[in-house]
């Protein structure tokens, strides 16, 4: 189950792409819809076919987020969490082998098309909540338990 966490930016993204996909672009598919219905044959019309397609799936998008939106609880950063990786933050951790990893831990909503994301629902993430940078977190996975060591915390985007 996805916790309904999001940060100010990710809700912020969402909300513009409901209001493109509102505003914008179901309008100039349904006109599209419309004049290729006027051509008639619909049973061979290629625009028609594909056109409908594409207002489903906006469709089907539109209500996702209008749903998401409703439920979805936005987390703002407070001065409160320096120091201690909770969500929202950016974080830097290494492990033995000398590997470095740098991510923000954010809802599950963004992470889609972001390398530098991971959800808060991650067991990288639930491993890393409330530590100290020094710290040791222990990550359970697939292939066995691995050791992280926290380098780094901030809630202001690296450069």
């Amino acid at each position: 189950m996805k916790t309904k966490l999001i940060t100010r930016e990710g809700y912020d993204r969402l909300k513009q792409e409901l209001d493109f996909l509102w505003r914008e672009d179901r309008p100039e598919v349904t006109k599209k819809v419309t004049w290729a219905a006027s051509l008639g044959d619909r049973s061979e019309n290629a625009d028609y076919q594909y056109n409908k397609k594409r207002l489903r799936e906006i469709d089907r998008r539109i209500r996702y987020l209008t749903k998401c939106l409703e439920q979805l609880r936005i987390v703002d950063y407070s001065p409160q969490q320096d120091g201690k990786v909770f969500f929202g933050a950016w974080v830097e951790i290494e492990n033995d082998d000398g590997d470095i990893k740098r991510f923000r831990i954010v809802g599950y909503d963004e992470i889609f098309g972001r390398n530098d994301y991971i959800s808060i629902d991650s067991p990288m993430a639930r491993a890393l909540l409330k530590k100290e940078v020094g710290d040791v977190a222990l990550v359970h996975t697939p292939i066995g338990e691995a050791t992280w060591y926290v380098n780094e915390i901030s809630y202001i985007r690296p450069a």
